[in-house]
């Protein structure tokens, strides 16, 4: 063989810099890519409610790098006296219910009384490949393009609580930013999809008649958190049943005893697609509002709730610690070993990986 010969396999020197391109231009592009936002940018635009800098502080939030972590702590504390000065509103229900259609009729009928929404909507992420679709501002066509709404889908990822992991923090920076009512829309998975009521301060439970969800709906614990619950969907054929399993509703309520905020929730029914009802539901909730801040109610659940978010925290970064644990890693890789040799059991493989 001639080993002169040129062969196709051969490494190439790369493409070249096209002509049209100047050596300024290539430089001007170098150093927006490598730009970064100072964390004072980062504050001073947040507050002054510049959505572009909102949405990059979120996925900071969101971000697992430690730096992008450490970078949005610094943020979060300085927003932290701009926020706690919006009603948070929890919605949730089965897939299909109509969460998203009706959180746009509500945010439209809020935003034309000249409030400012922000809508933190969770999207199920796959158990197999981990993504999510993330396709809520594609279903909230008008709420989108509204200059007083800000909607931020992000995935559910491994939290089971119905809610982001960082939901928490992104309420926060929603605040400071100057939104004065925060949505929460949850995945709507089950029973599992109750931590959305230790952020909020009003807990909407969305329902479907005649889907033969009345009797599930007064099994689950939800419907006792439920601070009210609207019969969607109540237009056309469907409207005769949305009343007959309002009355239903409204008798099971009635089963559980007064709640503490002395607030007796409420069974209404709506068509999010006809805009049928939403003023009342509006109301609804404003009434409550007076009601829990006159009684105190709703400072007294704001401190329950940091209490809360502070033990989850350290639950969390106790958890984080223990599986980055450069030791565990190796010594949990041996006790999974003698399990499958049948060597140990579960407990003693845990007692002894936490005696580490």
């Amino acid at each position: 063989m001639d080993i002169n010969k040129k062969s196709a396999l051969q490494e190439k020197d790369g493409v070249s810099k096209p002509e049209t391109t100047s050596s300024f231009s290539a430089e001007i592009i170098k150093k927006n890519r490598t730009k970064r936002n100072s964390t004072e940018e980062f504050i001073a635009k947040i507050i002054a409610g510049n959505i572009t800098f909102l949405s990059k502080a979120i996925t900071l939030v969101e971000s697992t790098n430690s730096k992008h972590q450490e970078k949005a702590n610094k943020i979060l504390e300085a927003c932290l006296p701009f926020a706690n000065k919006s009603i948070r509103i929890g919605i949730t229900g089965v897939p299909g219910v109509g969460k998203s259609t009706f959180i746009e009729a509500f945010g439209k009928h809020l935003t034309a009384q000249g409030k400012k929404v922000a809508v933190l909507a969770v999207d199920p992420s796959s158990s197999v490949n981990k993504g999510s679709i993330l396709g809520d501002k594609t279903r909230m066509e008008q709420l989108v393009t509204d200059k007083n709404a800000f909607i931020r889908p992000s995935p559910s990822g491994t939290s089971l609580g119905g809610v982001a992991q960082k939901t928490r923090e992104s309420i926060i920076l929603c605040e400071a930013a100057g939104f004065d009512t925060i949505l929460i829309e949850t995945v709507g998975v089950g029973q599992s999809e109750t931590l959305v009521h230790s952020m909020v301060d009003f807990f909407l439970l969305l329902k479907l008649a005649g889907a033969g969800d009345e009797l599930q709906g007064i099994k689950r614990g939800i419907i006792e958190m439920a601070d009210a619950i609207v019969i969607n969907k109540a237009d056309g054929e469907n409207e005769k049943n949305a009343k007959i399993a309002k009355v239903e509703f409204n008798r099971a309520l009635h089963l559980y005893p007064l709640k503490e905020s002395n607030w007796q929730p409420k069974v209404l029914t709506a068509s999010a697609l006809h805009h049928f009802n939403i003023d009342k539901i509006d109301a609804m909730i404003n009434r409550y509002f007076n009601l829990t801040k006159e009684n105190n109610y709703f400072n007294q659940k704001r401190n329950e709730q940091n209490k809360f978010w502070l033990l989850s925290t350290i639950e969390q970064q106790l958890k984080d610690n223990f599986y980055q644990n450069p030791k565990i890693k190796i010594a949990l890789q041996e006790e999974i070993l003698n399990l499958k040799n049948k060597k140990t059991t579960p407990f003693n493989a845990a007692k002894r990986l936490l005696n580490l």
